[in-house]
């Protein structure tokens, strides 16, 4: 047994060194700054950054105290239920309507899938421009259907909506390419017996396609929230800056101006502390329920 296994692996070191470069990465740009940041979390660090002074749990408790950055909390998670909500039911319908027979698919699938092809940044300057006060072409469709002009960039409320459909706009390529992928597994034949039993459309979508499609939506469900939390700052960086005021000014983005504007280091430590456990959460939720078997009565 052992002589196969030798000859099945002759050398027990290569695996090893093919995985290297990938760990070392890992180390590097993940573990190292994660156990830095846990650690700078328990010191107050002076603005210039040579002198730190421990101060235990004390930047937690300033964290939870703050005015500010609970009203950061509550926008990331609006901000999150709205991605959530409107990325995966779009996501869902336009998947359904892109899984037809038509001439011309191939166009109309590249031309919704290729959003998120596209950097966040980019993302970001394609929205404003088109959310633009002066210029933008949505505005003025908006002011010659209503006469009413919109301004983002002064209205609280509207500056938040405007960044959530840029945000699910960008997602929307990645929960349509998952949900085509669901909906050309789901086996033909079940769809025709229920179309010989008299179900519409509409019924064979509800009953049907939505209950097998659950895994992948619990999925997307994941993706989309570590999304919402963690990817869209050059999004609100470009569109933005956190503002109007702090109406925009997300858990992502409050950390970066805390940690490198106003170079309060510890308290922008505790920060990501916090974004690494809801990081871990969600994680754990996903592999928890996404692996098992899905079974249907």
């Amino acid at each position: 047994m052992k002589e196969k296994m030798q000859r099945r692996f002759p050398n027990r070191v290569l695996p090893y060194i093919l995985l290297s470069p990938s760990i070392v990465i890992v180390i590097i740009f993940l573990i190292v700054p994660t156990v830095q940041s846990i650690y700078m979390s328990f010191f107050r660090v002076s603005p210039f950054g040579d002198r730190k002074f421990f101060v235990g749990f004390e930047n937690f408790t300033r964290l939870f105290q703050s005015s500010a950055y609970l009203h950061s909390l509550i926008i990331t998670l609006i901000f999150a239920v709205l991605v959530v909500l409107i990325g995966l039911s779009l996501g869902t319908v336009i998947a359904a309507l892109l899984n037809q027979k038509l001439r011309g698919l191939f166009i109309y699938r590249t031309f919704f899938i290729w959003t998120y092809a596209i950097s966040p940044a980019i993302a970001g300057t394609i929205w404003a421009l088109m959310f633009n006060p002066s210029s933008g072409p949505i505005v003025y469709i908006i002011r010659s259907i209503t006469g009413i002009g919109i301004n983002w960039m002064t209205d609280r409320n509207l500056a938040l909506a405007v960044v959530v459909i840029a945000a699910s706009w960008k997602m929307m390529g990645y929960n349509i390419i998952f949900y085509l992928a669901g909906l050309q597994a789901i086996p033909e034949e079940l769809l025709e017996s229920a179309s010989i039993d008299g179900a519409s459309g509409v019924t064979k979508f509800f009953k049907i396609i939505l209950p097998l499609l659950s895994p992948t939506t619990f999925f997307l469900l994941i993706m989309n929230m570590l999304y919402a939390f963690f990817d869209v700052f050059g999004l609100i960086d470009i569109m933005t800056k956190g503002g109007p005021g702090d109406a925009t000014e997300l858990l992502v983005y409050k950390l970066y101006r805390d940690g490198f504007i106003s170079m309060n280091t510890g308290f922008a430590s505790a920060q990501s502390v916090v974004l690494f456990i809801f990081v871990a959460i969600l994680t754990v939720l996903q592999f928890k329920y996404t692996e098992r078997k899905v079974f249907y009565g």
